[in-house]
């Protein structure tokens, strides 16, 4: 039996050898629990088994390593040309060379806001440095842990081990989805998750089994508090007593926090930094975002130094310098205890009142694009914990993390929960917080072979079916309990309770909450009760959106996108779900004519339903709607009669009279009048009008192709009729609004099909000014101006090609200004330069924030445009405030002093507030700048992530 801790600081192996069931049945001990002594690199051409793995990776540059200076005593298939290190090692290099050490991987799978799939990591790192996604970091880790046993052990390989991998209990099914994909891409597809929490709790039963009736005699409720590297984990067990053996039941689970050691190291860094360098008359300068990741690694050594017990008083902090300046270059500064002190003790354990709750300010530990928890406090958020279930008060404390080994900050979580709860809490001894998970998950897997006691609990969470025809304007949401809270693994739960008449071969979706509150003064929902959404206990997942096959293929999930030749019969269906035996929720649909059909829903792990609100509008809205759908029927159903192009053109009006200003037409509103233009989208071909109706109709209705669970399905569909372009090609307004659409639904767009279009944009330009390119088949043709609201809405482009776009954008600005023009020529100057503050933004829109370009070339262009006269061109002021925008993210943030003298030249020409406060902090667009900055409005409704 082996227990895996994929750590965000380290990953930890502990295992327990059970011999056959015949060498079992004649033990007259139990199994002890040992700790693999995993082999990594410690120096060059060093290798040595240590207890821990640091989970870090360093991607060393071409030759930066001697040869054999990486081997490790198995193949790793690395580019010898580019050496991966992971371990020791690795994290000793990252601490001398900034921008090529990947950290905090686990983190990053608990990252809705960007792609976790995509290669991303190292955050910041300069362009030549290869990137990895949050799986494949952790699936390489999890590799060189099967690699290292799999030496010690020849004849009993990993894979074929009893597996039990460890999870933070407030990971939520995407970020546990991801972590199965880790373990699957290592090779490691058996397996079972526990959550931390359960497995500390666990190893300290395992270690006190023989005399658990003393030791727990005097406790009725036991509190985790499990701080890691990213993250802070709360659990609440109950202790009952029967034939005086203990009744463990994990009775709370907290929510997810990101909030732990990194923040903490962050916190000091942030302090280092402000001291490294500076002098009575200047402060220091900023550090880029990998210097101030090496300066992280430093400064997490120095706290582990100083929260010691045989502490120093002080640890000297080096910061080396880069290339030939590596020592030259460095600086120096002292940390003190006084300063963990006062930064971690006081800012992460205040001592606060039982009544403190989390604030949602703006807090200061934010970095490397990662969403840390807004208050830094852990003893607010431990409040909030204890109140959102019941206002428990738990007598007994078990504390685990590497934090916990600094006795300060024991006692100041201890004095806190006294205070609060009258007395003080029994403290259970942690032997060594570093190993306690993996020990504890082969405790637990000891335990189902009844060999230790078990913890009971089931579900950590209720999950919940938000129904979608129960909402309207002033109505609360309501949903339906799919899966109770403490709901045993295995155990299925079928929701008889509502039938769903399905369409095959088309898109479904579902949306889920799910709660891990405690409300003891309400009746706890079961299966099939309906509940109200109304407080923030609840917690959206990830949307499952599957195409549901026919009977042959019942049992396959059909990415959403995928046309089906299969019938597009309803089938009625009932939903069922269970936890697994792994720890994970699992869905399926089953067909009430045939039990034996069944289809199983998956989350969708790459989008966010970034719509406040997806549900459909009360009666009234939907008996326009229908009138709505009679009118694109006239023009566009079948068998219509011949139409005057007049009537054809008043559509949108009609629209408008019967649903309204199409500016308030809500997100749910305009997809079904898209569904409805999609249906009938042959008919856009019958005339000039038709085809230009159609385009602008559809177009606006979907834009900006993401924010609704089904906009995937609908881009991909309406992607189908780019390659065949519009029937009346002759025809300017027709191709205009051919662009326009494309712009409008382009967030909807992969990266390959946006690089499709950025081909179509390269070629019109180049038609405009030189004339048609023989021997290649022409994109439908763009003006100019089409062209260049399309190539800047492509936020899903490589970066360097933006970057090519970005200066070939001044060049023509420059040749513009440099000569006199018309009046009309202001105009086009007005797009260029709106056009290079789109590109060049330092917060998209829709894509993730690993593709804005450099900071240096953004810095260039913003050089360019401070030698303009912003008075006289307002849009290079917009441009530049959208350059210099603060994000907090110090691997796309501009430097301090370029972006003050942004704000001042802003304030002199009198810029909007709203301009000057975004170069100065992070702040939400008012909804002019971002109508301004997108071209036309978002539906009310819908917000994205900028």
């Amino acid at each position: 039996m082996v227990g895996i801790d994929l750590g965000t600081t380290h990953t930890v192996v502990a295992f327990a050898r059970l011999g056959s069931a015949k060498a079992r049945a004649k033990a007259t001990a139990q199994p002890s629990i040992e700790l693999l002594q995993i082999e990594q690199l410690v120096g060059a051409g060093q290798v040595a088994g240590l207890p821990l793995l640091p989970s870090v990776r360093y991607h060393a540059g071409a030759d930066e390593l001697a040869s054999g200076a990486w081997q490790l005593p198995w193949a790793t298939g690395a580019d010898p040309q580019a050496p991966v290190v992971i371990g020791q090692w690795a994290r000793t290099l990252g601490a001398q060379v900034p921008g090529r050490l990947v950290t905090s991987a686990k983190s990053w799978l608990s990252h809705p806001a960007v792609d976790r799939l995509a290669p991303i990591l190292p955050w910041g790192a300069p362009a030549e440095v290869p990137k990895v996604s949050p799986v494949e970091a952790s699936a390489s880790y999890l590799a060189h842990v099967r690699d290292a046993w799999n030496i010690q052990h020849p004849k009993h390989p990993l894979a074929e081990q009893d597996l039990v991998l460890t999870v933070p209990a407030s990971f939520d099914e995407a970020a546990r989805a991801l972590t199965l994909s880790a373990a699957r891409q290592a090779g490691l597809p058996q397996l079972r998750l526990l959550e931390e929490p359960q497995a500390v709790f666990y190893d300290w039963l395992w270690r006190h089994r023989g005399s658990l009736k003393e030791e727990l005699a005097q406790s009725r409720l036991v509190l985790v508090c499990d701080v890691g590297g990213g993250t802070t984990d709360l659990s609440l067990f109950e202790v009952a007593w029967q034939d005086e053996l203990p009744r463990l039941t994990r009775i709370g689970v907290g929510q997810h926090l990101m909030l732990g050691g990194d923040n903490m190291d962050l916190a000091l860094a942030h302090l280092v930094e402000s001291r490294l360098g500076s002098t009575p008359d200047a402060s220091a300068p900023r550090l880029s975002a990998s210097q101030l990741a090496q300066l992280v690694e430093r400064c997490r050594h120095a706290k582990e130094q100083l929260l010691a017990a045989d502490a120093p008083t002080q640890v000297q902090v080096t910061l080396l310098g880069s290339g030939a300046r590596l020592i030259g270059g460095s600086r120096s500064t002292a940390l003190t205890q006084e300063d963990v002190a006062q930064l971690i003790v006081e800012g992460f354990f205040p001592q606060v009142e039982a009544s403190a709750q989390a604030t949602q300010s703006r807090g200061g530990l934010v970095a490397f694009g990662l969403p840390y928890a807004r208050d830094a406090a852990i003893t607010r958020h431990l409040a909030d914990f204890l109140r959102q279930h019941a206002h428990a008060r738990p007598d007994t404390l078990l504390l685990n993390g590497g934090v916990f080994r600094a006795e300060p900050l024991v006692k100041r979580l201890q004095q806190t929960l006294a205070d609060w709860l009258g007395a003080p809490l029994r403290l259970l001894h942690n032997d060594n917080p570093d190993i306690a998970v993996a020990r504890g998950a082969v405790a637990y897997a000891l335990a189902q072979q009844g060999l230790a006691p078990v913890i009971g609990g089931g579900s950590a969470r209720s999950y919940f079916l938000v129904l979608e025809d129960t909402s309207g304007p002033g109505r609360t949401p309501r949903g339906m309990c799919l899966l109770p809270r403490g709901t045993e693994p295995g155990q299925e739960v079928r929701l008889c309770g509502r039938t769903f008449a399905l369409r095959l071969g088309q898109p479904v979706r579902f949306h889920l909450v799910t709660s891990t509150a405690d409300l003891r003064e309400k009746v706890q929902p079961q299966a099939g009760d309906l509940v109200e959404l109304d407080d923030t206990h609840f917690v959206p997942l990830p949307p499952i959106v599957v195409v549901l096959q026919a009977a042959a293929d019942a049992g396959n999930t059909t990415t959403v996108g995928a046309t089906s030749p299969k019938s597009k019969q309803e089938t009625p269906v009932h939903l069922v779900a269970s936890l697994t035996e792994v720890g994970t929720l699992e869905m399926h649909c089953v067909s009430l004519t045939d039990a034996q059909q069944r289809w199983r829903l998956e989350f969708d792990l790459r989008h966010v339903d970034t719509a406040a609100s997806t549900d459909p509008s009360d009666r009234s809205t939907t008996a326009r709607l229908a009138q709505a759908i009679q009118h694109i029927d006239r023009i566009f159903g079948p068998g219509t009669q011949p139409l005057a192009a007049k009537e054809v053109k008043q559509l949108r009006a009609q629209l408008e009279q019967t649903l309204g200003a199409r500016e308030q037409w809500a997100t749910p509103d305009l997809r079904q009048l898209y569904d409805a233009l999609w249906a009938r989208q042959r008919a856009r071909r019958r005339s000039v009008e038709h085809e230009r109706v159609w385009l602008n109709l559809a177009g606006y209705c979907l834009r900006p192709g993401l924010g609704d669970t089904l906009d995937g399905w609908r881009v991909e569909q309406l992607w189908t009729q780019y390659p065949g372009g519009v029937q009346n090609a002759r025809d300017r307004q027709v191709c205009a609004e051919w662009w326009t659409l494309w712009r409008r639904v382009a967030g909807g767009l992969a990266a390959p099909e946006q690089l499709g279009l950025l081909d179509a944009f390269a070629y019109n330009l180049q038609r405009n000014e030189h004339g048609v390119t023989p021997d290649t088949t022409p994109p439908v043709k763009g003006s100019d101006d089409d062209m260049l609201r399309l190539g800047a809405a492509l936020e899903r482009i490589p970066a360097n090609y933006k970057a090519e776009i970005g200066d070939w954008l001044l060049k023509r600005l420059h040749k513009s200004l440099a000569k006199p023009r018309p009046d009309a020529s202001a105009g086009s100057d007005a797009l260029h330069l709106w056009a290079l503050g789109r590109i060049g933004a330092r917060q998209p829109f829709y894509g993730s924030p690993h593709e804005v370009v450099a900071i240096g070339v953004a810095t260039g262009w913003l050089d360019a445009l401070l030698l303009l006269d912003w008075k006289k061109l307002e849009p290079a002021a917009f441009a530049a405030t959208h350059l210099a925008r603060v994000t907090d993210d110090r691997a796309r943030d501009l430097e301090p002093a370029l972006r003050a003298q942004i704000a001042t030249r802003l304030t002199a020409i009198h810029a909007p507030v709203a301009w000057v406060e975004m170069v100065r902090q992070r702040v939400e667009l008012d909804v002019a700048t971002e109508r301004r900055m997108l071209g036309e409005s978002l539906p009310p409704g819908l917000k994205l992530i900028g």
